[in-house]
């Protein structure tokens, strides 16, 4: 599965220019390749980006998560999320399982990874206690 440099780009900007919320990313199946589906403003927030993942198909995603530690230090998180809903095509879930990992090193500053099967599974409570 191709890589599009789009992808890698904008997830550069949203690591270091902090120019993004989240990226959504699809893999386009005819062309062989992973490309950037949406892209989230910096004021869009995580009900933003669950509502931009498609309940019935699988996406990539990754969400910069801003959060106060106990001393109430701002940091953030960059999480992966492997968006894999039950009711999507099986052929859908396959490819997109095995073209994880070398998607996931194209994208250089991953801290966190999750799998979520629906939307409890990467609730805000689960971005907190993994990100501490």
């Amino acid at each position: 599965m191709a890589v599009h440099d789009d992808c890698k780009l904008k997830f550069m900007e949203l690591k270091t220019k902090r120019t993004h919320r989240f990226i959504v990313y699809k893999i386009e199946e005819k062309q062989k390749q992973v490309i950037v589906e949406k892209l989230g403003d910096p004021s869009q927030g995580y009900d933003d980006f669950t509502a931009s993942l498609p309940a019935d198909e699988c996406r990539y995603a990754v969400y910069d998560f801003e959060y106060l530690t106990e001393g109430n230090v701002p940091k953030s998180r960059i999480f992966f999320i492997a968006w894999s809903p039950d009711t999507s095509r099986v052929r859908s879930k396959m490819i997109y399982a095995s073209s994880k990992d070398r998607f996931k090193r194209e994208l250089d500053g991953i801290q966190i990874e999750l799998q979520a099967t629906d939307p409890t599974e990467m609730g805000l409570d689960v971005f907190k206690s993994r990100a501490n």
